[in-house]
């Protein structure tokens, strides 16, 4: 592993030993036990998109492993006045050791990835969202004990999200379900991908992809950059609500997850949210274990 793009790029393997590594990291935070494998490096981190979660969790991330963490807005770079991400990639590549970058355009990240030489961490693109998925399936691992035999639901827009839980599930080896309007279905290359997998089904009956989940995941119905279509996009997704109704199909036991930020009452109830706030924020807190692992892994 050089980079991390997408969740396609990785293998079964690869995401196990990233998790192994990143409960390992989260016992030491608890105990404290320090931890500092990447003393004297540093992270530069772009942002084109705007963050809570992955600019607190990579920057504290990063201090805790004993690394330099760079905020480099986009709107203070030579990049956000058209220099080309490969002259950008190139020159970062001889001041610092790693490159996060939170952005819209997945070409974007692969560009930064071919002409620089140092690892990429996509922390966000329209196509996919790797560092979220990966805390998400640390999170089941860690309610659920293994992957096996789980099935995992996604309920709402086929977003980066579903692109890269409905990989990261099928990886592992859960049944997946995700239940999408037509209009709205996870990116081609993914549904290539699950093509191959008989224990995927993807559906716009979102009571059919419930039965008997163990984990049922949504996210917002309209993401960052697409604000002018959201009204639209509520009645498009009228009737795709994590509600009672839905957890009733579930497994009684079955975990609620949200990458957040959550819009109570659209894509999930605020009561079955706050009934589950328990794995959603053990979810957000797993964000800065896993991506602390996918550092050391590439930048050791």
């Amino acid at each position: 592993m050089k980079h991390l793009l997408k969740m396609l790029d990785l293998s079964k393997e690869e995401i196990i030993d990233i998790l192994n590594l990143a409960d390992q990291l989260k016992y030491e935070l608890k105990h404290g036990i320090p931890h500092p494998h990447l003393k004297g490096k540093s992270l530069g981190m772009i942002f084109q998109k705007a963050s809570t979660r992955t600019r607190v969790s990579f920057e504290t991330g990063m201090y805790q492993l004993g690394g330099y963490p760079l905020f480099l807005s986009a709107s203070e770079l030579q990049i956000g006045r058209g220099e080309p991400v490969q002259d950008t990639a190139r020159v970062l590549s001889r001041y610092i050791d790693g490159i996060m970058i939170r952005t819209f355009d997945q070409k974007e990240v692969e560009d930064l990835a071919q002409y620089g030489n140092i690892p990429i961490i996509n922390g966000l693109t329209d196509f996919s969202h790797p560092c979220q998925v990966l805390a998400d399936l640390m999170t089941i691992r860690e309610f659920k004990g293994s992957f096996d035999g789980l099935k995992m639901c996604y309920i709402g827009d086929g977003n980066n999200m579903a692109n890269s839980l409905i990989v990261g599930g099928l990886k592992v080896g859960m049944t997946v379900s995700a239940a999408t309007p037509e209009n709205y279905r996870p990116a081609k290359e993914v549904m290539d991908f699950a093509a191959d997998f008989d224990c995927f089904t993807i559906t716009d009956d979102p009571k059919k992809a419930a039965e008997n989940a163990d984990i049922v995941l949504t996210d917002v119905w309209a993401s960052m950059g697409q604000e002018s279509e959201a009204e639209q996009r509520k009645k498009a997704f009228e009737g795709y609500q994590i509600n009672d109704t839905i957890m009733a199909l579930a497994n009684k036991d079955a975990l609620v997850m949200h990458c957040l930020p959550a819009h109570r009452e659209e894509e999930i109830t605020g009561k079955v949210f706050e009934e589950h706030a328990k794995e959603i924020f053990e979810e957000a807190e797993n964000r800065l274990h896993a991506q602390k692992a996918v550092m050391v892994k590439l930048m050791c």
